[in-house]
C-alpha cells in the first residue's frame, strides 16, 4: 500500500527567514510546497490543496425551565474569509500518475483577498484561524490528509489622525457614610494619543481631587475585552494585562500625575473588523471612593502593528519628549512585577451590574497572551532626541570691562 511506501508527507510555506515561520496581510501572495517523500515507485489518484479562513465563535449557556428543569442552550457562528482550491497533481485523462521512489516537490502559490482579513485570533469561546490543507488521492486506499495554519497580521498604523488624537475625561463621585455625604472625589485624566504598539510606555496625565476625609489610592489598569457574538447574544471576558499604582492622596489632598508611565506588555492587536470577534483595550483609571463604589474613568487605546514614526505628528511631541527623559528611569518597570489584579477587582460595582449578562467568571488569558502570533508585534524603540542647534538662539551681549593703565 502507498501509505506503507510514503515517509513524509509535508507543507512548507516560502519564508524569507529559515527560521521564522513567515506572517501575511491581505494581497500577499501565500506561496510554498507540498514535500512527497517516497519509499518504492507508488501510483496517485491526485495531490489536491484547500486553502481556507474562518472566524468561529461557540458556547453553552444553561438555563431553567423551572424548579425541575434545566436545558442548555448553543451559540455558535461563523465568517469565512479565505476560500481557495487548486489540484497540485492530477491526470489530464483521468488515468494514475506513477511517481518513482525519493522525494517529490509540488509547488502552490495563491493570492490573499483584497477585502480586508483580520488578524488571527485564539480565545476560549472563538477563534480567527487560516489554514492550507492538502489531500493526497491514490487508489485502493483512504486519502491521506494534511493540515498548515499560517498567521495574517492586518497591519493597523497608529500614524493616523483618529489613532494619534489625545484622550482625555472627567468623572466625579460623591462618598457617602450611612447615607451622609461626606466629601467628593473627582478624577481627570489624558494621554497623549489612543493608538499604541506592544512594548510602548504611556504617560498618563492625571489629577485626583480627594475632598473627603479619607485617604485614597489612585490606579491605572490595561484591560483587554474580548467580545464573541452569536445569534444575537454577547459573550464577553475581560482581564487586567498592565498595572500602575501611584501614591496615597491623603484627606483633603490634591495628587497629580506628571505623566506616570505604565508599559503595555507583549498583547495581541486589536481586533475591529470581525463581525462576530472582537477585541479591545482600554486605560482605566480609578480609586476606591469610601462608602461607594469604586470611581473609574475609561480611555479607548487601540494596539496596533506600525509604531509611531518619530517625526510623523506633532501631536507625538509629548510622547517624544516623555521617552528620552531621564525622569522615565526612575519610573522603570521592575523586571519582575507584580501579576496584575483580577478585573472584578478593578470594575466598579455599578459596571459590574451593567455587564452581568453578558461578563462572565473572570479566567486566565495568559495563554491568549503568550502564543507565537506575539513574536511578530514590532516591539517598541525609543526615539532619537530632537535636532538641536549649536548656536545659541538668545545670545546674551558681551561687556567689554575698561583695563587698568595701572596693570
Amino acid at each position: 500500500m502507498i501509505f506503507d511506501k510514503l515517509k513524509k508527507f509535508d507543507i512548507v510555506f516560502d519564508s524569507p527567514e529559515m527560521d521564522c515561520p513567515p506572517v501575511f496581510s491581505s494581497r500577499d501572495v501565500v506561496s510554498g510546497k507540498v514535500v512527497l517523500e517516497l519509499s518504492a515507485e507508488s501510483k496517485v489518484e491526485s495531490l489536491k490543496l484547500h486553502a481556507e479562513g474562518f472566524a468561529k465563535v461557540y458556547w453553552t449557556e444553561s438555563r431553567s425551565a423551572g424548579s425541575s428543569t434545566a436545558y442548555t442552550q448553543n451559540y455558535s457562528d461563523e465568517v469565512e474569509y479565505l476560500n481557495r482550491r487548486e489540484v497540485l497533481l492530477q491526470a489530464d485523462n483521468g488515468e494514475l500518475t506513477v511517481l518513482s521512489a525519493g522525494r517529490h516537490e509540488y509547488p502552490f502559490s495563491f493570492q490573499l483577498p483584497e477585502e480586508t482579513l483580520v488578524t488571527s485570533f485564539e480565545g476560549k469561546h472563538g477563534s480567527i484561524r487560516y489554514w492550507v490543507k492538502v489531500k493526497l488521492h491514490r487508489p485502493w486506499a483512504t486519502v491521506k490528509k494534511i493540515k498548515k495554519e499560517f498567521t495574517v497580521i492586518e497591519p493597523i498604523d497608529i500614524n493616523t489622525p483618529s489613532l494619534l488624537a489625545p484622550q482625555a475625561g472627567t468623572k466625579d463621585k460623591m462618598a457617602r457614610i450611612w447615607y451622609r455625604n461626606c466629601g467628593q472625589v473627582s478624577i481627570t485624566a489624558k494621554i497623549d494619543r489612543k493608538g499604541y504598539t506592544p512594548g510602548e510606555v504611556i504617560p498618563v496625565f492625571a489629577e485626583f481631587d480627594n475632598s473627603t476625609s479619607r485617604s485614597v489610592v489612585p490606579k491605572a489598569y490595561i484591560t483587554q475585552t474580548q467580545t464573541f457574538i452569536a445569534r444575537g447574544t454577547m459573550k464577553q471576558k475581560r482581564a487586567v494585562v498592565a498595572t500602575l499604582c501611584g501614591d496615597i492622596v491623603g484627606a483633603r489632598r490634591r495628587e497629580t500625575w506628571h505623566g506616570r508611565a505604565i508599559k503595555i506588555p507583549p498583547v495581541g492587536p486589536s481586533v475591529l473588523q470581525c463581525r462576530i470577534i472582537k477585541v479591545e483595550y482600554m486605560l482605566r483609571v480609578c480609586v476606591d471612593v469610601p462608602g461607594t463604589s469604586k470611581l473609574s474613568l475609561e480611555l479607548p487605546l487601540v494596539m496596533g502593528t506600525i509604531p509611531l514614526h518619530p517625526f510623523g505628528s506633532r501631536t507625538s511631541s509629548v510622547s517624544s519628549q516623555y521617552s528620552v527623559n531621564m525622569e522615565w528611569l526612575r519610573m522603570a518597570i521592575p523586571e519582575q512585577p507584580e501579576p496584575p489584579p483580577d478585573y472584578s477587582s478593578v470594575v466598579s460595582d455599578e459596571d459590574a451590574v451593567q455587564n452581568s449578562t453578558a461578563v462572565q467568571p473572570e479566567e486566565d488569558l495568559s495563554g491568549v497572551l503568550q502564543r507565537s502570533l506575539l513574536a511578530y508585534v514590532q516591539e517598541f524603540r525609543l526615539r532619537p532626541p530632537p535636532v538641536y542647534s549649536e548656536v545659541d538662539p538668545n545670545p546674551q551681549p558681551i561687556t567689554m570691562r575698561p583695563r587698568c593703565m595701572t596693570c
